[in-house]
């Protein structure tokens, strides 16, 4: 089931790589798969998706509750990052005719047993929502702002029930949404009778329905009948949930005509509420950024071309003996580092990394990842990270050849495994326990199979491929400088230039240009909502790159002139430290932001931040070390050195 879908999405990327390259023309935002007309009287089908909770993160398929069944239960065509996703999408009973109301249906009855009350009394204490979808759009309950008459907010998907007193109760009681009033907007064309929907709106009530006599199919509810023209608008006699309790669900379907057009349906999911805070976020980094510049435009323009001028004016010998600074370690700048081999597997991963999101954001930038496409984001950077590994290896053998290294392949073996190796070990740790849980969120066997065989498939391949090219195919990177076979003694240093200090003090600025955006992912990822001002990331995105190659190539200057040539390792660390901050603000954020409060979902929480931060300690630290690579390069091919 799962390489149906997985040869699809490897077409469709390789699809956009060619229509990337081939068209240059300004693109347009999709704002879904595409637009599919009805005639009136035309059949539309709801489908149902998991039921989702911000206090568990555990998503649950819409059958695992004992909610009306249609006949024949079948499964949507699913991507693989819906399946990652946990999106379970599934027919239901639910079937409007386009333009034709339909009031007081009764979609079955049902009589609670034991195991039933229990199950859905768990959900509604953990708050789980139901989600649905018609056309591709997700089904939304508009709650109108008190303090904005004319505001109003749509949460997705309908609350399983609601718990609480009733009739002068005290003790608690809970109580089922049983009764749906949906709503399906559509946009008609003025020439042709033919429509496109544009809205799907639902208000939930707990009503407990009533009828007279023995139940049959041909029973009217009391309660709610047409033909008596009584219809549900509120919850004031509500459905109690409890063993053996008869309940009835049923719904009313309303269509309203809308003038906004199929192209323009998305807005209402997508409105911000306030996009100032994101121009905030932008100049906020804007200001790091140019503060950062003026410092290595200070070290640029004035500092270091003093340094070097001073230096290639040396005439005699005794001045060149009383030379200071960073040209004094110009023997030893270039010497290998310890565990070499290392760091040209990180700097070739974090390579590959840095293509992916690069990719990625410009795609979904032009709006080729729109959040109507469920899942596509995953997947295109799923398949990008994939065929990225032929830069993974290319990075690392290019770096390791300079290094004097011979044995490409083991650096090649080790650019593809190490990453992947750690990241599919934990993620397949969460996994079990989100099985153990019987979740819709456990990720089935045949698509752990489909990740393996993409890993050692395509990604391992590839990165050998691009190890190959580097290493045998192109001539070793050259030093602007000898090396000396004895290393000199490094000085003391002062204590905050100690390596500690100040890798530390280098991840705080590039945390500090994105931590603003970061919220807003964080609850994209963790509150169910919709991310998609990828135009704001991608502007962010660029700005962390300039803030990780300034902060690292001020502290590598400042580290030089201390005479300490050790910044191999420590360029990688000082801009990878913001990974340390951005973890250290998701666990700010569990406890600030979310109600979580099974062990279960914070386990799996830390997890995939801790996943996250690991990824982003890649990528930054890459940056900066690519950044320092090219400043040493830079001044000492500047200088004559005898």
């Amino acid at each position: 089931m799962a390489r149906e879908p997985l040869a699809r999405d490897l077409c469709i990327c390789v699809c956009i790589y060619i229509l990337l390259i081939a068209h240059q023309s300004t693109c347009f935002y999709l704002p879904g798969v595409a637009p599919e007309d009805f005639w009136k009287g035309d059949p539309l089908k709801v489908k149902v998706n998991k039921l989702t909770s911000t206090k568990t993160q555990l998503p649950y398929s819409y059958y695992s509750l004992p909610y009306c069944r249609p006949k024949h239960i079948f499964d949507s065509a699913e991507n693989l990052g819906e399946v990652l996703r946990g999106d379970r999408i599934e027919n239901s009973p639910y079937v409007f005719k386009m333009r034709e109301p339909q009031l007081c249906n009764v979609a079955c009855r049902l009589i609670l047993d034991e195991k039933a009350a229990k199950e859905f009394k768990e959900m509604i204490d953990d708050e789980y929502r139901v989600n649905m979808i018609l056309d591709n759009l997700p089904l939304v309950v508009p709650i109108r702002r008190l303090d904005q008459e004319s505001s109003v907010v749509y949460l997705h998907g309908f609350l399983v029930g609601l718990k609480g007193q009733y009739s002068g109760i005290k003790e608690d009681k809970y109580f089922i949404h049983n009764h749906l009033a949906f709503v399906v907007k559509y946009h008609t064309d003025p020439e042709l009778d033919l429509s496109r929907i544009v809205g799907f709106e639902v208000t939930p009530f707990s009503v407990k329905h009533e009828y007279e006599g023995k139940w049959n199919e041909n029973t009217r509810l009391t309660t709610c009948d047409p033909h008596a023209k009584k219809l549900v608008t509120s919850s004031e006699s509500p459905q109690e949930v409890e063993h053996k309790k008869e309940i009835i669900f049923s719904y009313d379907v309303e269509f309203e005509a809308s003038d906004v057009k199929w192209a323009y349906r998305w807005d209402t999911y997508l409105l911000m509420a306030n996009d100032q805070i994101h121009w905030f976020s932008i100049v906020n980094s804007l200001m790091i950024v140019l503060f950062l510049s003026g410092m290595v435009a200070m070290i640029m323009l004035r500092t270091l071309y003093r340094d070097i001028s001073k230096y290639n004016q040396l005439e005699t010998q005794e001045e060149a003996q009383e030379e200071t600074g960073w040209k004094l370690v110009h023997g030893d700048v270039f010497r290998p580092p310890s565990n070499s081999d290392l760091l040209c597997v990180y700097v070739g991963t974090g390579v590959q990394f840095f293509g992916m999101i690069l990719v990625t954001m410009m795609f979904a930038a032009l709006g080729f990842l729109s959040p109507s496409n469920r899942g596509g984001l995953m997947t295109a950077m799923l398949l990008l990270w994939v065929f990225m590994g032929l830069f993974a290896g290319y990075a690392s053998a290019r770096l390791y050849k300079m290094f004097k290294g011979t044995e490409w392949k083991k650096i090649s073996f080790g650019t593809a495994f190490i990453f992947p190796a750690t990241a599919f070990a934990v993620f397949f740790v969460l996994n079990a326990l989100i099985w153990g849980q019987r979740s819709s969120g456990a990720v089935p066997f045949q698509t752990m199979f489909a990740l393996l065989l993409l890993w050692f498939g395509i990604s391992f391949p590839l990165v050998f491929v691009g190890g190959f090219v580097g290493f045998n195919k192109k001539p070793a990177i050259e030093d602007p400088v000898k090396t000396n076979k004895i290393a000199r003694q490094i000085p003391k240093q002062a204590w905050y230039m100690n390596h500690v200090c100040s890798i530390l003090i280098g991840g705080i600025l590039p945390f500090g240009a994105v931590f603003i955006e970061l919220f807003f992912i964080l609850t994209s990822i963790w509150l169910h909502q919709f991310y998609y001002i990828f135009g704001f990331l991608f502007i962010v995105f660029v700005i962390l790159i300039i803030t990780c190659a300034e902060i690292t190539i001020v502290l590598c200057y400042f580290q030089l002139c201390s005479e300490n040539y050790n910044w191999w390792w420590r360029s990688y660390l000082t801009s990878g430290s913001s990974a340390l901050y951005l973890f250290l603000y998701a666990v700010f954020y569990f406890f600030t932001k979310l109600e979580i409060s099974k062990p279960i979902s914070g386990i799996l929480y830390f997890g995939y931040m801790l996943l996250l931060s690991y990824t982003f300690f890649v990528l930054t630290g890459t940056i900066g070390f690519y950044a320092c690579f090219w400043f040493t390069r830079l001044i000492y091919s500047s200088v004559k050195i005898d």
